[in-house]
Formats: C-alpha cells, structure tokens, sequence
C-alpha cells in the first residue's frame, strides 16, 4: 500500500502567484496556465481554480499585487519627480512580470473594485511627484496632463528597456539612463 502525503503550503495563494510571476518571466502572460501553476506548485489541478476562479482571477490579483507594489515603491521614491520617475522604471525592470500583467487589462477583471482601488493608489503615488514640478513647468489646473505625460515618459522608457528595443550605446544601469532621459525632459529648477 502507497502511503501519499498530504502537501502543506500554508499560503497557497500566495505560491500560486509566486509561481505566476517565474512562468511569466519565463514565456509571458499569454502562456501562463493554471494546470502549469498545480504542477509546478505540487497541487491538485483543482487547487489553482479553488482560490482564483480561473486564469483571468489569477491574474487580476497578480494585476492588484503588482499595483500595490507600484504604489509603494513610488512612495518610497518621496516626492521629487525625476526620483519618482526612476523608481518607476526601476519597477518595472524588478518586477517585470507584474509589469507585462499590469497594463493588459485584457487579461484580467480590470473593472472589480480592488484593482480600480489598487491602481489609484499607485496613480496618487505618482501624482504626488507631479505636484512637486515649479510653478514655472506646470501649466496651471492641468495636474492630471501633467501627471500623464509624466507617466507616459516613464512607461514608454520602461517598456522600450524591457522590449530591448533602445539603442546598443544606451546605458546598461536602467536607473541611470531612465534618470539621463527623464532628466532631459523634467530639468531640475
């Protein structure tokens, strides 16, 4: 007689995710499947769909997790913009899987409440360095254009770093050559 034990995780959301965000890395969003996740975590087919539902619930966690995070680490930049802008790509280059699932709200349930309420956390972390810009660099009752144009600098270097597609010659430190760039378009005072 075979004796199967049973297998304790503990968290097993939170391996499921964590094993989410290896298989992402690995071969992207698309890719991802929750059979994949119980064999890599060492759980029943069913275990992924007991606690997500599906891909798509996975993935909207993933999504939550990933905006907290953002808004933590923009936090922690503090206030200055160009600081704020650096951390921002530093993330995305850290956790480049949250990154890829983030922006494709194609992939998950980008109407439940705790992504809205995950995302406007971020984007308050985000206007917080925006508020920051002189009087002279602001356009007076344009804060939200301000803050996506700041946003739209910082994305579009993040995601052309981590598509590979900048120039050979363009600094290896992506903190570094975010912060040249952002520098150029947001001087200091």
């Amino acid at each position: 007689m075979t004796v199967t034990r049973p297998y304790h995780h503990g968290d097993l959301p939170r391996v499921l995710l964590q094993a989410a965000v290896t298989a992402i890395e690995e071969a992207g969003p698309a890719a991802l499947s929750l059979r994949d996740l119980a064999r890599r975590t060492g759980v029943s087919h069913a275990a992924p769909t007991h606690h997500f539902g599906d891909k798509a619930g996975l993935l909207t966690a993933l999504a939550v997790e990933g905006f907290d995070l953002l808004a933590a680490t923009l936090t922690a930049a503090g206030d200055d913009l160009l600081d704020v802008g650096v951390a921002y790509v530093d993330f995305a280059v850290r956790h480049r899987a949250h990154f890829e699932v983030m922006f494709r709200p194609d992939l998950y349930r980008a109407d439940a409440p705790e992504v809205r309420a995950a995302q406007e956390r971020a984007g308050a972390a985000l206007h917080t360095g925006v508020a920051t810009l002189p009087p002279d660099r602001a356009e007076p009752g344009e804060a939200r254009t301000d803050a996506l144009a700041a946003w739209s600098i910082v994305h579009g270097f993040a995601t052309l770093w981590l598509s590979g597609a900048l120039p050979a010659d363009v600094e290896a430190d992506p903190r570094i050559a975010a912060r040249t760039v952002i520098r150029r378009l947001f001087p200091p005072p």
